[in-house]
C-alpha cells in the first residue's frame, strides 16, 4: 500500500529560490525505487507551512528514499541555503494511523473553485492556530486532478482530539464543504484488529463488528490451538501451575494477537474491513465466505494433523 513522506521547513526569504530547490528535491526523489508523485505545499499564503511531499509505493520505499545518500545531500544543500526543516520528516502510511498528534484529510476540490477552497482552508487554519498545542498545517494540490490533501500538526494527540472535536471546527465545516465536489475524508484510520474508521459525507463510518468478530474468530482459533499443543507442555514442564499457565498463555496470545496477526490479517483484508469501499454487499459476502473458507481450512488442519493435537503431546 502507498506511504507518503511530509516534510515541513521555516517560511524561507526567498519563495523562488525555494521552488526551485524542491524541484531539485523532486528529481531526486522521482528516480528512487517505488516512487509515485511528488508535490509542493502551498507556499504562497502565511497560514500554510511550505513542504514537500512525495508517494511511494510501500513504507519502505519512503524509507530507504529518506535514507539515501542523495536525499542527505539535497537536504544538506538546502540547509546551507537556509531553508531549515520546522520538524522530523513525516511518514504516513495508507491504511494506518498516522504519527500522534497528526491529521490527515483529503479533499476533492470542485474546479474553478481552488481560490475559495484556499480562503476557507486558511480561515480553518487560523481558527485552529487559536488552540493549545498548535503547530501548523501544510495543504498539497496532487497535480491538476482536483484532489488535495492537508497535514495538520498539534503537539500531541490529546490536543488535535480537542480541535477536532470542538464546535468552532464544527461550525467552520460547512463552508469548506461548499468548495468541494464530495465531502472531505479523513484518512482511515485502522485499529490493531482491522476496525477501520472514516469520515464521509459529515458522519463516521466504521466496520461493522460482525466482520471485526469473523476476522478475531479467524485468528484467535490457531493462536490458542498451536500456543496450547507447543507453550502449554513448556509451562507444565517447568511446573507452571494450571492457572498462572492459563494467564502466561493468554498475554502471549494477546501479544501475538495485537501486534502481528490480526494487523497482518486486517492488511490482507482491508477492501473488505472499510465501512465505505466494503459496504457493498457483494464485497461483504465475497469476503465473508473467503473468511468461512479459512475456517474450514484451520479445522481440517487441526483435526487431521495429529502432531498438532495437544490433548495427545504427553502420549
Amino acid at each position: 500500500m502507498n506511504a507518503t513522506t511530509v516534510t515541513v521547513f521555516h517560511r524561507p526569504a526567498d519563495l523562488a529560490a525555494f521552488a526551485a530547490w524542491l524541484d531539485r528535491m523532486n528529481e531526486i526523489a522521482s528516480v528512487a525505487e517505488g516512487f509515485v508523485e511528488g508535490c509542493h505545499a502551498v507556499d504562497d499564503h502565511p497560514a500554510f507551512e511550505p513542504g514537500f511531499g512525495a508517494v511511494f509505493g510501500s513504507e519502505r520505499q519512503v524509507h530507504d528514499f529518506l535514507d539515501s545518500a542523495s536525499c542527505s545531500r539535497v537536504l544538506a544543500e538546502g540547509e546551507a541555503l537556509g531553508f531549515h526543516r520546522k520538524s522530523s520528516d513525516l511518514v504516513i502510511v495508507e491504511g494506518e494511523l498516522p504519527p500522534p498528534g497528526v491529521g490527515v484529510f483529503q479533499h476533492s476540490v470542485t474546479r474553478g473553485k481552488e481560490a475559495d477552497f484556499l480562503a476557507v482552508e486558511a480561515e480553518l487554519v487560523t481558527l485552529s492556530a487559536t488552540f493549545p498545542g498548535f503547530e501548523g498545517v501544510a495543504l498539497f494540490a496532487r497535480g491538476d486532478t482536483g484532489r488535495w490533501f492537508s497535514v495538520l500538526r498539534f503537539r500531541t494527540a490529546y490536543h488535535l482530539s480537542n480541535w477536532m472535536r470542538s464546535p468552532e471546527r464544527t461550525a467552520a465545516l460547512p463552508a469548506l464543504r461548499a468548495e468541494l465536489t464530495e465531502d472531505f475524508s479523513v484518512v482511515a484510520h485502522t485499529t490493531p484488529f482491522g476496525s477501520t474508521l472514516r469520515t464521509v459525507d459529515g458522519r463516521t463510518r466504521v466496520t461493522p463488528t460482525w466482520k471485526i468478530a469473523m476476522l478475531v474468530l479467524l485468528v484467535l482459533y490457531p493462536t490458542v490451538m498451536t500456543l496450547s499443543r507447543f507453550l502449554g507442555p513448556v509451562l507444565d514442564e517447568n511446573g507452571a501451575p494450571p492457572w498462572l499457565a492459563m494467564w502466561l498463555s493468554q498475554i502471549v496470545s494477546v501479544a501475538l494477537m495485537s501486534w502481528i496477526l490480526s494487523p497482518a490479517v486486517a492488511a490482507c483484508f482491508r477492501r473488505w474491513l472499510d465501512p465505505v469501499d466494503g459496504a457493498g454487499w457483494r464485497v461483504s459476502a465475497l469476503g465473508a465466505a473467503i473468511v468461512v473458507a479459512f475456517y474450514g481450512l484451520t479445522l481440517l488442519l487441526f483435526a487431521s494433523v495429529k502432531w498438532l493435537h495437544y490433548w495427545d503431546y504427553n502420549r
